[in-house]
């Protein structure tokens, strides 16, 4: 009869849970319909974007030289090496006289100019920011840095990236200035879609002594989201799970992040691995993988390691198995419902997230300056580890179905794959651990009752 009453109750739990999920599936793809038809949105940073203010300082006989600067203000998502590109369509027949801080990566045609030839001619130029260490008149305020930008979350005096451009064959007055348009930013791939120009009140700017304002003569501003989707077809990680109370490993999923570069993988124990050479990165960016399962350029593990009266402890790794790529600054989201009450964080710099005011289940991991913000490409030193005390809440802690483990795991900014609900590790004790369990429990019920019959 106990029995029986367990498994009922069990049922009517897993008809609840089961209920639920459709509920919050069926959520989801209405939002997806909604959000997908706008640029990007990001639940977990939804004011984040890059905007980019081009400020008109002055005019010239023939057009205007204005400042151009590129704001990160995505909480966990930078700009990595080989940096941004930029490019935008002219309204009429615009040229670049200079550039300063910045270039162009092509001229373009000129042949019509005599005596001073424009730095960029063409239609639809494509711009780039210098390198560090350029000569010090090439300089220009927060450029120079290889087109790295930092995120705002993380570094905010990083965040920002700006030239200056002298702009001929234009309007010489707010009335005769023709905005760019078809702007495109590579941030380094692909992922970010940019709106218009729009005019927008002039930036107000203080004088070093800060006691006088002066303003830009005319300001417009491009707003730019990403979207994993147009980054990416595949995730570029996995998270694996593991924890004190079973000895099951939970990996990736197989072919997580798409199984393209499967028959050009490098296994770990291989000659080929200590090749000289082998993590010198190609021009297209082309990864070079260690052989595994998931074939993922990035593993996240979490294992929940200790549980005490009042607290737990959970330990993080994150590996790197792209021989070609090194990882700079980077950035660990997680969600957990428990990350509202952290106590400590060893060997990793955290900062919690709070999108919403009401919620305060995210929070972001990053290295330590000088110590573990790099993360190196595979092999012996590719990964980086910390380990994160929570107190508990006594009316929600659980190590019941998979409550100790991530809802969602970002890295970098990008979305990692978790491995399906039903095979995170369980407590041995569980009856009712995951809906997989009651299946295979009726399964074999019923082919008992058969071979009665």
């Amino acid at each position: 009869m106990e029995f029986d009453k367990s498994a009922k109750d069990c049922y009517q739990s897993l008809q609840r849970s089961l209920l639920a999920e459709m509920k919050f599936i069926f959520l989801i793809a209405l939002v997806f319909m909604i959000v997908s038809r706008a640029a990007a949105y990001d639940p977990l940073d939804p004011n984040g974007n890059i905007t980019i203010k081009w400020d008109v300082m002055s005019w010239t006989p023939d057009g205007y030289v204005a400042t151009v600067t590129m704001s990160n203000f995505q909480m966990y998502r930078h700009i990595i090496s080989p940096g941004w590109t930029l490019s935008w369509s002219w309204a009429k027949k615009e040229v670049i006289w200079s550039m300063v801080g910045a270039q162009t990566t092509e001229q373009g045609d000129c042949s019509k100019f005599k005596g001073n030839i424009p730095h960029c001619c063409k239609k639809t130029p494509t711009v780039v920011d210098l390198l560090p260490g350029v000569p010090y008149n090439q300089q220009y305020s927060n450029c120079c840095k290889g087109g790295v930008i930092a995120a705002w979350g993380q570094d905010p005096t990083a965040s920002v990236s700006a030239f200056q451009v002298s702009v001929g064959l234009a309007g010489t007055s707010n009335k005769t200035v023709k905005l760019p348009k078809n702007f495109t930013l590579l941030g380094p791939g692909p992922g970010y879609t940019c709106g218009p120009a729009k005019v927008v009140p002039s930036t107000v700017f203080l004088t070093p002594d800060r006691r006088r304002k002066t303003q830009a003569l005319m300001t417009w501003n491009v707003t730019c989201t990403y979207s994993q989707f147009l980054a990416s077809k595949n995730p570029t990680c996995c998270v694996s799970f593991s924890s004190f109370y079973n000895e099951t490993i939970t990996p990736c999923p197989t072919c997580a992040c798409g199984c393209q570069n499967k028959k050009n993988c490098v296994k770990s124990n291989s000659k080929e691995s200590h090749k000289k050479g082998i993590n010198t990165p190609k021009k297209d960016n082309t990864p070079l993988l260690q052989c595994t399962h998931h074939m993922c350029p990035i593993r996240v593990h979490w294992h929940v390691k200790v549980n005490y009266r009042d607290y737990w402890r959970a330990k993080v790794a994150v590996t790197n198995f792209n021989y070609r790529m090194n990882y700079t600054e980077w950035t660990l989201v997680v969600q957990h419902p428990n990350l509202n009450n952290v106590t400590q964080v060893f060997s990793f710099d955290y900062k919690p997230l709070v999108p919403y005011e009401s919620i305060n289940d995210t929070g972001m991991f990053y290295g330590m300056k000088f110590y573990n913000d790099l993360l190196m490409e595979a092999g012996p030193f590719g990964n980086v580890q910390s380990e994160v005390l929570l107190q508990k809440d006594k009316n929600t802690f659980s190590l019941k179905q998979g409550w100790a483990f991530p809802r969602k795991v970002y890295f970098n900014g990008d979305e990692c794959m978790l491995p399906p609900p039903d095979t995170y590790p369980y407590l041995p004790s569980s009856a009712c651990a995951y809906p997989i369990s009651i299946l295979s429990m009726a399964a074999s019920l019923l082919l008992i009752l058969l071979s009665m019959g």
